[in-house]
């Protein structure tokens, strides 16, 4: 079977560990692994299969897209849900990071041609849990981050491919955006 790879921007700290904290909640609260089997992210390219050898020329062309672009900022506030499944901290003010994707999704089109095209809109958030939460949880898990404030803002300065080892994601080195001074 052909590797599995995605696309991310990883929050620095101290976000990254706010963020791994709430994943590491849920995951005592509900037993859900799908919270911890990747660090906090917010994803870009949702996971693909393509050959193994693709991950080089991946790279090359990622970091030469990077050197275009200039970091930004994303700011998160709250929690939110996709249906019962996947609970997520919200992107607020995504118009930064939805044109960077757009940039993104126009030169992987153009460079990465192995990249397939998301039919999806894209929506910009951090999961916190997917997939494997206990149905008969979700409602207490609904009340308990409904009442329950976050927000922080971060730098994208990056961002991140991974690949599926079989078990885990295994992240690659972040590529640093063109001009990645601190803002």
């Amino acid at each position: 079977m052909l590797p599995l790879y995605l696309v991310a921007v990883l929050p620095p700290e101290p976000v990254f560990a706010e963020t791994w904290a709430l994943k590491q909640e849920v995951h005592q609260l509900t037993g859900s692994r799908n919270a911890v089997r990747l660090p906090p992210h917010i994803t870009l390219l949702p996971p693909f299969r393509a050959p193994g050898t693709f991950e080089a020329d991946c790279l090359a062309s990622l970091t030469e897209f990077a050197t275009t672009e200039s970091p930004f900022d994303v700011a998160l506030d709250g929690f939110a849900w996709f249906g019962n499944r996947t609970l997520f901290v919200h992107v607020a003010a995504a118009e930064a990071i939805k044109a960077f994707h757009a940039r993104l999704s126009r030169w992987c089109t153009e460079h990465l041609p192995l990249v397939p095209l998301e039919s999806r809109p894209f929506t910009p958030h951090l999961t916190l849990a997917t997939r494997d939460l206990p149905p008969a949880q979700v409602p207490e898990l609904r009340q308990l981050f409904a009442g329950r404030p976050y927000a922080a803002t971060f730098a994208v300065s990056g961002l991140t491919l991974f690949r599926h080892d079989g078990q885990q994601w295994q992240p690659r080195p972040t590529i640093a955006l063109g001009d990645s001074s601190p803002r």
